[in-house]
Formats: structure tokens, C-alpha cells, sequence
């Protein structure tokens, strides 16, 4: 466990970012009936929670990235593998992902899944 937080994992922020969008996303419409007339709406934690999973593949993948040496050069290789490449993308990724969720928790503050 230690070596993978040291080392990271290129491709986690690959596999969390979309993960947890598409967990959240299914869940915030599954919910929905349940949510109307409830004093608290589930969403905003929900989000947060699935915002922490996706954040956490990206700081592995940037680790990956950092631990790379590839910081002085974007398409470096390892074994004739873009690990570096792909440490990068999927960090990003991870943190354009886990806006989209921020953002659909957001609205979850504002409305209450009884609007039609």
C-alpha cells in the first residue's frame, strides 16, 4: 500500500474520474422519488463523497506522474510506454470529472427532486 502511494498509479485518475461520474450520476436519478419531500437531499454528501473517490485517483495519477522524472519532458517513455503520458491525462481527467460532479451536487443545494 505505502509503494503505491509513493509510486502512484498512472491510470487511476483514468478509472475513478469516469467511475464516479457515472456512479453519481445513475444514483442522482435513482434517488430522486425517494429524495421529493425528504428534509434533507442526499445528493449534495453523495457528491462530495464521490468528488473525495475521484480527487484521490488523481493525486495517485499525478504522483505517477511526478515519480516519472517526466516533468521536464510531456511524451517520455518508459519501456516504449507513455506511462508518464497517461499519469498526466488521467490526473486531469480525474479533476475535470470530479467538477462535473461538484457541479451536479450543486444543484442538488438549489432544487429538490420534487420539480417536474
Amino acid at each position: 500500500m505505502r509503494v503505491l502511494l509513493r509510486n502512484g498509479i498512472d491510470w487511476a485518475g483514468l478509472a475513478a474520474g469516469p467511475a464516479a461520474w457515472a456512479i453519481s450520476t445513475q444514483a442522482n436519478y435513482s434517488i430522486v422519488a425517494w429524495a421529493c419531500g425528504r428534509p434533507l437531499n442526499p445528493v449534495p454528501p453523495l457528491a462530495l463523497a464521490l468528488v473525495i473517490i475521484a480527487l484521490i485517483g488523481a493525486v495517485l495519477s499525478w504522483r505517477a506522474w511526478f515519480v516519472s522524472g517526466a516533468d521536464r519532458e510531456l511524451f517520455f517513455e518508459e519501456n516504449g510506454k507513455p506511462h508518464a503520458f497517461l499519469a498526466l491525462m488521467s490526473a486531469l481527467i480525474a479533476v475535470l470529472f470530479a467538477a462535473v460532479i461538484a457541479m451536479q451536487g450543486a444543484a442538488g443545494l438549489i432544487l429538490t427532486g420534487c420539480e417536474r
